[in-house]
C-alpha cells in the first residue's frame, strides 16, 4: 500500500483527498471566495482520514499542489505540508497545479491549456498535448485576440481553469474550446504523486518552497 495525502489549495478550492496506489480513497474539498483555507484544511485533513478509517501514521508520503496560484493560498498548504512531514517524518512530494488541472481534460486530440486567473488580463498557463507531455512551461502572460493563435491555427484548443472566464471574451475562434467552472482538485494529484512517490521523486522538506512565478506584491489598504 501507498497512502498519500493530497493538498491543493492554489486557488479559491481548498482540496484534500486520500489515495491509496494512485486511486483517490476520499476527496474532500469546498470552493469558497473568500478562502477559508486557514480555517478548512485541517478539519478536511481529519474527515478524510476518518472516512478511510485511517490515522495520520498510515499516511505514507504527503503530496502539495506547489503552483503557481495565489500566494497565500500556497503558503498555507505547502506549511501544512511541511508540518505533517516532519512530525511524521514522512517525504513530501510536490504536484504542478497545472499539470494536475490539465489532467481534468481526457482528449484524443488536440492540446490543453490549463489557465489560472491573474491580475486584470493576466492568466498563468501552460500547455500539454493528450498525452499530458508539456509542450510550452508555464508563464505568466497578458491575453489579447492573439493568445494563441498559433496553436489555434493547427488544432483543437482546450481551455481549463479560472482563467478561462476572460480568455472567452478574448479568443473567438473555431478550434477554441472553453471549459468552464472547472479549478485544480486534490483529486487529480493522487495518480501524479503516486508516480513520483514509486520513483523517490521527492522534495527537501526544510527548503521546499511553492511556486509562485511572480513575486508576492502587497497593497496598500483602502481604509
Amino acid at each position: 500500500m501507498a497512502i498519500i495525502l493530497n493538498i491543493e489549495t492554489s486557488t479559491t478550492n481548498c482540496s484534500v483527498s486520500l489515495s491509496n496506489e494512485g486511486e483517490t480513497l476520499v476527496l474532500k474539498e469546498d470552493n469558497n471566495a473568500n478562502y477559508s483555507h486557514a480555517e478548512s484544511l485541517h478539519v478536511f485533513i481529519d474527515d478524510v482520514l476518518k472516512s478511510a478509517k485511517l490515522t495520520s501514521k498510515d499516511i505514507n508520503a504527503i503530496a502539495v499542489s506547489k503552483g503557481p496560484g495565489s500566494y497565500t493560498g500556497l503558503r498555507i498548504g505547502v506549511s501544512a505540508a511541511k508540518g505533517l512531514c516532519f512530525s511524521l517524518d514522512i517525504p513530501l512530494i510536490s504536484v504542478s497545479t497545472l499539470n494536475a488541472l490539465a489532467h481534468q481534460v481526457t482528449i484524443d486530440d488536440g492540446i490543453i491549456v490549463p489557465m489560472l486567473d491573474a491580475r486584470r488580463l493576466e492568466v498563468y498557463s501552460a500547455i500539454y498535448n493528450a498525452s499530458y507531455k508539456e509542450i510550452r512551461g508555464v508563464e505568466a502572460q497578458i491575453l489579447d485576440e492573439g493568445s494563441f493563435s498559433k496553436y489555434l491555427e493547427q488544432e483543437t484548443v482546450y481551455f481549463i481553469g479560472n482563467g478561462v472566464e476572460k480568455t472567452k471574451n478574448l479568443i473567438a475562434h473555431s478550434n477554441a474550446v472553453f471549459i468552464e467552472g472547472k479549478l485544480p482538485s486534490a483529486n487529480e494529484m493522487s495518480l501524479l504523486a503516486y508516480n513520483k512517490y514509486k520513483k523517490s521523486d521527492i522534495e527537501d522538506v526544510a527548503y521546499f518552497e511553492p511556486f509562485y512565478l511572480k513575486d508576492f506584491i502587497a497593497l496598500k489598504s483602502k481604509k
